[in-house]
């Protein structure tokens, strides 16, 4: 098997968690930016954390105000990381992602596309291919109807922040939302594209079997896991 391509150098396993139950943002985000700091101190293990949110917007430190929609329609949470608005909601999988880029490279660029490679992975374990697109955050897979032009729709987002090379915050994968929750924003900020789904591209994915498509993928692109409890 290669060596995963942003792998720790003592190749040391991540801790995998998952939570069952829908988690608050507000509280997620304050679990995840102490485990961050722990982690950075040495006082804790790096952690993959799976959960779903409640329906609910985020802006990232790029938003802008005119890309709010529906303002009274979900909650909106202000955010650290990087990127613009996103909806979280039932059917996401959200996945917080705190590495310590010091065990493995201090190099972001390499960073976001080892990301980027993880999405694509999962979405190839189910026939879709996923792409990168220049200028536009996340994940994109196009659509192709006969009679019609071609069209890209975003599936993934994309979204971090680093502190003392630690990464909180990380991706979301659309395995079966409410895709019309999406059109209180614009998402990322992009009016030319919209937004699907697995499901929505005819694929009948449970969250199960996207999250164990999601594992094998993080395995090749960052190196083994540990199944551990979620952090709260």
């Amino acid at each position: 098997m290669n060596a995963p391509i942003f792998g720790r150098r003592d190749n040391l396993p991540v801790g995998w968690a998952v939570s069952d139950a829908p988690v608050g943002y507000a509280e997620a985000v304050a679990a995840m930016e102490e485990r961050a700091a722990a982690i950075a101190e040495g006082r804790a293990r790096e952690l993959i954390w799976l959960l779903e949110h409640p329906p609910l917007y985020t802006a990232g430190v790029s938003a802008k105000a005119g890309d709010l929609l529906e303002p009274d329609r979900f909650p909106v949470h202000q955010t650290a990381r990087g990127g613009q608005y996103t909806y979280h909601g039932p059917g996401q999988r959200v996945a917080y992602v705190m590495l310590d880029l010091s065990q493995r490279q201090r190099d972001v660029r390499a960073f976001v596309a080892a990301l980027e490679a993880w999405v694509i992975g999962a979405l190839a374990e189910f026939n879709v291919t996923g792409e990168m697109r220049e200028g536009r955050v996340g994940v994109w897979v196009e659509r192709r109807t006969p009679g019609l032009p071609p069209r890209e729709d975003k599936i993934a987002a994309i979204g971090v922040k680093l502190r003392r090379w630690v990464s909180f915050h990380g991706i979301s994968l659309n395995v079966e939302p409410d895709l019309n929750h999406f059109s209180g924003i614009v998402p990322c900020g992009v009016t030319a594209h919209g937004v699907t789904s697995l499901v929505d591209l005819g694929l009948p994915v449970t969250m199960a079997e996207a999250d164990d498509a999601l594992r094998a993928s993080f395995n090749r692109v960052f190196g083994p896991m540990a199944e551990v409890d979620p952090p709260i």
